[in-house]
């Protein structure tokens, strides 16, 4: 056990030395917001400068801030995900299997020096699997994880370390001892730290024409509750809530707003605790004045003496007025005298046209019926003249020729017509 912890700063350089890059970001921060702003001179300008992350509360429990554990995932002979230890400031490491106990620990100095690498001795085949290095910063909003894969043979030749693409994977000798390295060396995670000298806002202005880096600084703001203010501007108009890293407000009032101060202001957050750097910009521009509305004089009223009063009763006044109709409301009349005339002149011509159809089915009708009787009297005329044919075809007995008084008859009756008018 001691052997591993005399080994362990060794192997965790060797091994692992850039476990976590340090993120660097830059001395001015990432601009997160830009906007323009124009107000008129002689108002008051309030440029907006809020970040939730700001809000300072004492770090007084660290144990509840700042917490390592480590996982193991075993895949064979079935699937499982096992606690094995975890461990804060304030609190010694609690290991969850009772085996596992005097056998596996953790660093007593990893909150000092940021180690938080894994001992394990008389390694057995059940520690096989892969193990996960968890490290959450409550505080900050921090989590961050690395995973080692750890083998285990019989064979001293196949021991070696090497990177799969993924993960570190190690193949140790059974009954040995193993250190699986988890390094983070960022300030946060170490003792010694004071939160309130690490959070800093501060407001820089920006004359048009001047260089970034030459621009003027305004105040200085600590969660420490200290404030330093830069020229006489600041402490005359302009000004920022007592309670900016109570709240995490941190905007910047400028009162009677002058041509002089237009430019560019610019909100810095840095939180060095967190490794938070935001930057909001602004370009304030100051226009005209808004007019000033003309006050009236105050009216001074005479206190004369009243009126006797007399007994005659005015009659009341009765004042007309004629109010000229507007264009819109002649135009509407006007709109509804022509549709009601059309309306008008669609029913005459539908009469009118209605009554020639009729009349022209009467004349129709007229001339069917005298076609009609013209063909009737056609056939009785040919009805008639067969007839008479048929009487002049009659066949004459022979035993009335001699006799001329049937003779005479016959022929009367054949000259006498169907009416009883004789034959022409």
């Amino acid at each position: 056990m001691h052997l591993g912890v005399t080994l362990l700063p060794i192997l965790a350089v060797l091994v692992l030395p850039g476990a976590w890059a340090q993120s660097g970001s830059s001395r001015l921060g990432v601009v997160v917001e830009a906007k323009n702003i124009t107000l008129p001179a002689g108002s008051e300008a309030v440029l907006p400068c809020h970040s939730p992350r700001m809000v300072w509360t004492r770090d007084r429990l660290k144990d509840r801030q700042r917490v390592v554990h480590w996982d193991l995932v075993r895949s064979s002979p079935e699937y499982s995900v096992e606690r094995v230890l975890d461990m804060s400031p304030g609190a010694r490491q609690r290991v969850y299997n009772s085996f596992n106990k005097e056998r596996i620990a953790l660093p007593d100095t990893a909150f000092n020096d940021g180690n938080f690498s894994l001992i394990i001795d008389n390694v057995v085949s059940t520690d096989k699997g892969v193990y996960t290095c968890n490290l959450h910063h409550h505080y900050c909003q921090i989590h961050q994880s690395i995973q080692i894969q750890l083998n285990v043979t019989k064979s001293p030749r196949k021991e070696k370390r090497f990177w799969d693409g993924e993960k570190t994977v190690i193949v140790v000798l059974l009954g040995s001892s193993v250190v699986l390295p988890c390094v983070n060396r960022r300030p946060l995670w170490r003792e010694g730290l004071q939160e309130d000298q690490q959070q800093v806002a501060h407001w820089d202005f920006q004359p048009p024409g001047v260089r970034p880096d030459r621009a003027d600084r305004l105040v200085d703001l600590y969660a420490s509750g200290e404030r330093r203010d830069y020229g006489p501007l600041f402490g005359h108009k302009m000004s920022v809530a007592e309670d900016a890293f109570t709240l995490g407000d941190f905007s910047l009032s400028i009162s009677n707003l002058k041509p002089v101060d237009r430019g560019l202001y610019s909100c810095h957050l840095h939180h060095h605790y967190c490794g938070l750097h935001e930057r909001r910009i602004f370009r304030l521009t100051v226009g005209p004045a808004l007019p000033v509305a003309p006050t009236e004089a105050p009216k001074t009223f005479q206190l004369d003496e009243p009126a006797p009063r007399t007994e005659e009763v005015e009659s009341p006044r009765v004042v007309n007025v004629i109010l000229p109709e507007h264009r819109g409301y002649f135009v509407q009349h006007l709109g509804y005298f022509l549709a009601t005339f059309l309306l008008l002149a669609l029913i005459v011509v539908a009469v009118i046209v209605l009554t020639r159809r009729r009349k022209k089915r009467g004349l129709d009708y007229d001339v069917h019926r005298y076609d009609r009787r013209t063909m009737m009297g056609e056939a009785e005329i040919s009805l008639d003249c067969a007839e008479l044919k048929a009487c002049n075809q009659e066949p004459l007995n022979s035993d009335y020729k001699n006799n001329l008084l049937k003779e005479r008859d016959m022929t009367k009756d054949c000259n006498t017509s169907y009416d009883g008018k004789p034959w022409k």
